[in-house]
């Protein structure tokens, strides 16, 4: 029974799913296709959407306009999402702190070449995560994508070195004055700018170039040194929790 109703579940919510796809042709003004199906509405609920397009480099001067609706426009967004990726690490480190894994197979030494690359590629994987969330305004990526590139090469070291161990204080202390800094900027735009997260309270700069968008670039910075050690973290956690039996 419980089968049929989740097969009916999910024809439905296909259906719908494929009316909404339907509803809005890709490529097209989505906002004047949408006042079609909604009656008596005015043109101003309708504007925000060509503001963000048609205002947006020119209000923030990133020159990836995603980063300047992200982190500006719906700078509420990102926070929602930092926190909803720190209650999922917490909750899953307070899983792996009860657990009493133990392993199946015993874990097989990495190769020589294996542990060269590692110690190769580790170096230039932090870098290029650095690279991602610092150019996060000027070229497609951010805080949350460089975050990760760092973390995978944090994993790296971990299967290619049984004596690789991140100093987990260090991570845990990054993490949370990352956190401080991206809350102290968005509380900074409430004081002196506009509001939370205001993108005027430092100067702009010109377009297309590294110091420019204001507070964009030191909001991105902060996300990937936060998501980067969170990441990081929950991967050592994870390695340490299995024992042998």
């Amino acid at each position: 029974m419980r089968k049929w109703i989740a097969i009916t579940f999910l024809l439905i919510l296909g259906f719908f799913m494929l009316r909404i796809a339907g509803a809005f042709p890709f490529g097209e003004n989505t906002w004047k296709v949408a006042r079609q199906y909604v009656k008596n509405v005015t043109e101003e609920k309708w504007w925000v959407a060509e503001h963000y397009v048609d205002k947006g480099i020119k209000e923030n001067r990133g020159s990836n306009l995603v980063t300047s609706i992200v982190v500006n426009y719906r700078g509420f967004d990102t926070l929602g999402e930092v926190t909803v990726l720190f209650l999922a690490a917490t909750a899953l480190a307070f899983l792996l702190s009860s657990c009493t894994c133990f392993r199946k197979y015993e874990r097989i030494e990495a190769s020589l070449i294996l542990k060269t690359a590692s110690d190769t590629l580790y170096p230039l994987l932090i870098l290029f995560g650095a690279y991602i969330f610092i150019h996060g305004h000027l070229t497609p990526g951010g805080g949350f994508q460089g975050g990760t590139v760092i973390a995978s090469a944090v994993m790296l070291m971990l299967l290619a070195h049984f004596s690789f161990h991140p100093n987990h204080e260090v991570l845990s202390v990054t993490e949370g004055l990352a956190g401080i800094v991206f809350a102290a900027i968005g509380l900074a735009g409430l004081i002196w700018g506009r509001s939370f997260l205001a993108n005027n309270i430092l100067p702009l700069g010109h377009w297309n170039r590294l110091f420019s968008a204001g507070v964009i670039p030191l909001i991105y910075i902060a996300i990937g040194f936060k998501v980067g050690s969170e990441l990081s973290g929950l991967i050592t956690d994870m390695f340490k929790v299995t024992k042998e039996e």
